[in-house]
């Protein structure tokens, strides 16, 4: 039986499993069968990760993350969970191979998924000019009209890498103003390919075979047109992947699973969560980075107290206790106010 199995493999997965390597804990890294890496692996410049002064691909510190886990040990496995039983002292985690696995702890870190528009030829027209991956399927739209709808981060990192390839980048978003960082706006403004069309939402996409259009419709007046186009890359955002936990550990209004305070302590002792899972406001890499530092250190932490008392529940709460100090006997010993 495992010390601690850790499902998901992006910037969180990888982390958590950095550091419970380190920390002898011989973490089983669950790393999907197909999405090894997470968004990430979907992303061309990253240049907001530190100790990258001029930039790094996605891809790239993806694969520098997993090689630097397991180098101090920790075995990554290429399959997908498709069973979780998180309850008593054992964990079991039951993946699509039919492979059994039994853990002291679980990590869950499992990213989140591409948000989807929910029109029917959306998904008919998918890899046929429908596409959520700028890297991945750019290239096929050389010199050609195309479209990003959105208008957050995502959706102007995936119009200005199109622009190497398409002649022509609209950017079509439901409002007059976008919710992007000011430089990523700067930056696909400024960008003589890319055109915005603003108060206007998608209200279908169009082509048989493949896309060749699609019908807008204006926010402000209802009104519609149709806009030719060869591509369509859908870029509104993720939702996070909680659906193997449903009715397994306590979920938050917003859909992320639910953690105690600052922590990574999930409503079931033993099962740790960490990165998009629990974030629904910043879900950057490295804010998911150092989510799962959280999760392997809580992980540890709770391991070590099961060791000494045999039993979950009396092992989170000596974690807890450990790690919450005494407020008012800080102040009384150090005369100043704890923080």
């Amino acid at each position: 039986m495992r010390q601690v199995i850790i499902i998901g493999s992006g910037p969180a997965g990888f982390t958590a499993a950095i550091y419970a390597a380190r920390a002898n804990l011989e973490p089983l890294v669950v790393a999907s069968s197909v999405e090894v890496g997470g968004e990430l692996m979907n992303t061309t410049d990253v240049e907001n990760f530190p100790g990258f002064p001029d930039g790094i691909q996605g891809p790239e510190l993806m694969t520098k993350m997993q090689a630097q886990a397991e180098r101090f040990g920790a075995e990554i496995l290429y399959d997908d969970v498709i069973e979780l039983d998180l309850t008593g002292p054992v964990k079991t985690v039951k993946l699509g191979s039919g492979a059994v696995h039994q853990a002291s702890s679980v990590i869950f870190a499992t990213g989140s998924a591409y948000r989807k528009l929910g029109l029917p030829g959306e998904e008919r027209l998918s890899g046929r000019g429908v596409s959520w991956c700028a890297t991945c399927d750019g290239f096929f739209f050389r010199d050609r009209t195309i479209a990003v709808i959105g208008g957050g981060d995502s959706a102007m990192e995936e119009a200005t890498f199109l622009t190497r390839f398409a002649s022509k980048v609209y950017v079509i978003h439901r409002k007059d103003s976008l919710r992007a960082s000011k430089i990523m706006q700067e930056r696909a403004i400024a960008n003589e390919k890319i055109e915005f069309v603003w108060n206007t939402e998608v209200a279908d996409i169009l082509g048989e075979d493949a896309v060749n259009g699609a019908l807008l419709r204006s926010t402000v007046d209802g009104s519609t047109r149709e806009l030719p186009l060869d591509g369509i890359f859908v870029a509104i955002g993720n939702d996070p992947r909680t659906h193997l936990v449903h009715g397994k550990l306590e979920l938050t209004p917003e859909g992320t699973i639910w953690v105690h305070g600052r922590s990574s302590r999930t409503s079931e002792p033993g099962v740790f969560a960490a990165g998009d899972v629990i974030d629904p406001t910043y879900r950057q890499a490295v804010t998911a980075a150092g989510s799962g530092t959280v999760a392997a250190l809580d992980a540890e932490h709770f391991l070590a107290a099961l060791a000494q008392t045999g039993d979950p529940q009396t092992a989170e709460d000596v974690e807890v206790a450990t790690e919450t100090p005494d407020r008012e006997t800080d102040e009384a010993e150090t005369g100043v106010p704890a923080a």
